[in-house]
C-alpha cells in the first residue's frame, strides 16, 4: 500500500514542533515557535481553531520579547486574516489597530497592517474608513521617506474613491499621483506598474462617464505601458527603504487586467470582434494563472470579462452561448459567496437582457426588479431602470410604471448620474416611446440628440440603433428619401458591430424602402438578407430555449440554483423575431 510520505513529513514535523513546548524554551523560541505552527496548520489544514490558538499565543508572547517586530506583526496579520476567515471581523479589528499603534518604528509593517485594514473596510464596504486610513499611510510614507508606497496609498484611496463617485476628490488626487509616478525614480518594474495603476484608474474613469473617445490616448498608453513590463526583468536587488517592500499586482495579473479594460472599451464602443478577441486572450491567460494561483482576484477578473462577452453574444445573436456562459458565473459565483455579493445584481441584469432577447418579457421585469433591489451602484441602476422602460414599451400597456420610471431617468434635467453614454441612452428610449406613441416630431428630436451624443463619443451602437429608427419614422412619415439616408448607414454599421437585431430591422426597412420605389432588385436582395438574419437568429433562438440553462430566468431569489431541469423545446414566441 502506497503512503502519503508529504503529509507523514508534514505532521512528523508539526510534532518536532509541538515538542519544544516539554522544555519550557525562552519567550522569543516559544513565540516564533507558536508562530510558525500557526502558519503552516493555517495555510495547509482545515484545523482553523488550533491554527488561531497557536496565533493568539504568538501575538500574546511575543508582545512581551523586545524588538521582536517580524513575529509580533506577521503573527498580527496572519490572525486578522484567520478572523475574518472565520467571520470574526469584530475581533480582526481591533487587533489591526492595536498592531499599527505599536509598529510605527518599523515602516514595512505598518504600512502592510495598514493596507490590511484598509482592506478590510473595504470589503465591509466601510469606504470612509478604508479611504481615512489610506490618507494616513500616504502621509506616514511621506514621512518615512517612500514616495513609492505613498503613490500606493494614494492610487488605492483613489480607487475607492471612484468607487464611491466622489469625482470631486479625485481629480486633483489623479494629478497629484500622476506626478509622483513620473517623479520617483526607481526600480523600473516598480515604475511602470505604479503607472499601469494610475492609467487603469483614469480609463476606468472615462469608462464609467461613457466617454469612449476622450478614453483612446489613456488606453493607448496603458497598452504600451504593459508591454514594456513585459520586456522587464525583475530585479533581485531589495529597495534600500523598508517601506518600498510593495507591489501592486503581479506582471501576469496586471496584463490580464489591461485585456480586461481593453474589453470594456471595445464593448462600449460597440467593437464586438475586438472585444471577443481579447476576451479569448484574457481568458486563456486566466486559465493558466488558475493553475498555480488561487487569488481571487482571477476569479473576479473571470466574472466581470464573461459578464462583458455576454452581453457581446446578445447583441451579436448568440443566445445559446451567452446563457451558457450566464451559467458558467452562477458556478463561479457558488464556489465564493462574496464573488455573488459583489456580482449578483449583474447576474440577475445579464438574465434579464437574455429575456429581452428571446422575447420573455414578463421574466425580464422580474430579473431587472430583482437586480434594481441587489445593487447600490448608481450607474448599474441606470442601466437597468433604461432597460426595463424599453421592456414597459414593448408591452404597451404598462404606462403608469413606465412614466414612472421615465421620469426618474429624465436626461433633459437632474439625470441621475454624470455617464455620457447612459444619458444618450435615456434619449433613445424617450424617442423609442414617442415612436410608439405616433409623436414623430418629439421622437425625432429626441433621436437626434442621442445621435450628438452618440457621434460625439463613438458610441457606434447608439448610433446604428438612432439611425435605423429615424428611419423607420421617416418611412412612415413617407419620405422615403430621408429614411434611406439613415437605413443604408445604419446597416453599414450593424454590420461592422456587428448587431444581428439592428440588420434584421434594417434589411426589414430596406426590403420596404426598395419596394415603395420600385427598386425590384435592390427590394429581393435585402429580401433576402433579412430572411437570412431572421434564420439566424430563429435557430439560435431554439438552441437558447432548448438548453435546460433556459431555467434561469425564473430564478429571482437566493443563491444561483446548482441544477437545471432540461425542457422539451422552447416556450417562448419568436413573434419579434420574424
Amino acid at each position: 500500500m502506497q503512503q502519503d510520505y508529504g503529509a507523514v513529513l508534514f505532521y512528523e514535523a508539526v510534532h518536532k514542533a509541538l515538542a519544544v513546548f516539554q522544555f519550557k524554551p525562552p519567550q522569543r523560541v516559544e513565540a516564533r515557535t507558536h508562530l510558525q505552527l500557526g502558519s503552516v496548520l493555517y495555510h495547509h489544514t482545515k484545523n482553523s481553531d488550533l491554527a488561531r490558538n497557536h496565533l493568539e499565543q504568538a501575538w500574546m508572547v511575543s508582545q512581551q520579547v523586545p524588538q521582536f517586530e517580524d513575529v509580533k506583526f506577521e503573527a498580527a496579520s496572519l490572525l486578522s486574516e484567520l478572523y475574518c476567515q472565520q467571520n470574526s471581523v469584530d475581533s480582526a479589528k481591533p487587533l489591526l489597530r492595536k498592531a499599527i499603534q505599536i509598529s510605527q518604528q518599523t515602516p514595512y509593517w505598518h504600512c502592510r497592517l495598514l493596507f490590511q485594514l484598509a482592506q478590510l473596510h473595504t470589503l465591509e464596504k466601510d469606504l470612509v474608513s478604508a479611504c481615512d486610513l489610506l490618507g494616513v499611510g500616504a502621509e506616514y510614507a511621506r514621512v518615512v521617506g517612500s514616495e513609492y508606497t505613498r503613490a500606493l496609498f494614494l492610487l488605492s484611496k483613489g480607487m475607492l474613491l471612484l468607487m464611491e463617485r466622489k469625482l470631486q476628490e479625485v481629480h486633483p488626487l489623479l494629478t497629484l499621483c500622476g506626478q509622483i509616478v513620473e517623479n520617483w525614480q526607481g526600480n523600473p518594474i516598480q515604475k511602470e506598474s505604479l503607472r499601469v495603476f494610475f492609467l487603469v484608474l483614469q480609463v476606468t474613469h472615462y469608462l464609467d462617464a461613457g466617454q469612449v473617445k476622450s478614453v483612446k490616448p489613456c488606453l493607448k498608453q496603458l497598452q504600451q505601458c504593459i508591454q514594456t513590463i513585459s520586456t522587464l526583468h525583475d530585479d533581485e536587488i531589495l529597495p534600500s527603504n523598508p517601506a518600498d517592500l510593495f507591489h501592486w499586482l503581479p506582471k501576469e495579473h496586471m496584463c490580464v487586467l489591461v485585456y480586461l479594460v481593453t474589453v470594456m472599451h471595445s464593448m462600449q464602443a460597440g467593437y464586438l470582434e475586438k472585444a471577443q478577441k481579447y476576451t479569448d486572450k484574457a481568458l486563456m491567460q486566466l486559465e493558466k494563472l488558475k493553475m498555480l494561483d488561487c487569488s481571487p482576484i482571477l476569479s473576479s477578473f473571470q466574472v466581470i470579462l464573461l459578464e462583458h462577452i455576454i452581453m457581446c453574444r446578445l447583441v451579436t445573436g448568440h443566445k445559446a452561448t451567452a446563457l451558457q456562459e450566464i451559467s458558467q458565473v452562477c458556478q463561479l459565483c457558488q464556489q465564493s459567496p462574496r464573488l455573488f455579493s459583489n456580482h449578483a445584481a449583474q447576474l440577475h441584469t445579464l438574465l434579464g437582457l437574455y429575456c429581452i432577447s428571446v422575447n420573455c418579457m414578463d421574466n425580464a421585469e422580474a430579473q431587472f426588479t430583482t437586480a434594481l433591489r441587489l445593487t447600490t451602484h448608481q450607474e448599474l441602476w441606470t442601466f437597468i431602470v433604461t432597460n426595463l422602460a424599453s421592456v414597459y414599451i414593448r408591452e404597451g400597456n404598462r404606462h403608469q410604471e413606465l412614466y414612472s420610471l421615465l421620469e426618474r431617468i429624465n436626461p433633459d434635467h437632474n439625470f441621475p448620474v454624470s455617464s455620457h453614454c447612459l444619458r444618450a441612452a435615456a434619449f433613445y428610449i424617450r424617442g423609442l416611446l414617442s415612436f410608439f406613441q405616433g409623436r414623430y416630431n418629439e421622437a425625432k428630436r429626441f433621436l437626434r440628440e442621442t445621435l450628438k451624443m452618440s457621434n460625439a463619443e463613438d458610441l457606434n451602437r447608439l448610433t446604428a440603433c438612432s439611425l435605423v429608427l429615424l428611419g423607420h419614422i421617416f418611412y412612415v412619415l413617407g419620405n422615403h428619401r430621408e429614411s434611406n439616408n439613415m437605413v443604408v448607414p445604419a446597416m453599414q454599421l450593424a454590420s461592422k458591430i456587428p448587431d444581428m437585431s439592428v440588420q434584421l430591422w434594417s434589411s426589414a426597412l430596406l426590403k420596404d424602402l426598395n419596394k415603395a420605389c420600385g427598386n425590384t432588385i435592390d427590394a429581393h436582395e435585402a429580401a433576402q438578407m433579412h430572411q437570412n438574419f431572421s434564420q439566424q437568429l430563429l435557430q439560435d433562438h431554439i438552441a437558447a430555449c432548448s438548453l435546460p440553462e433556459h431555467n434561469l430566468i425564473s430564478w429571482t431569489d437566493g443563491a444561483p440554483p446548482v441544477q437545471f431541469q432540461a425542457q422539451n423545446g422552447p416556450t417562448t414566441s419568436l413573434a419579434s423575431l420574424l
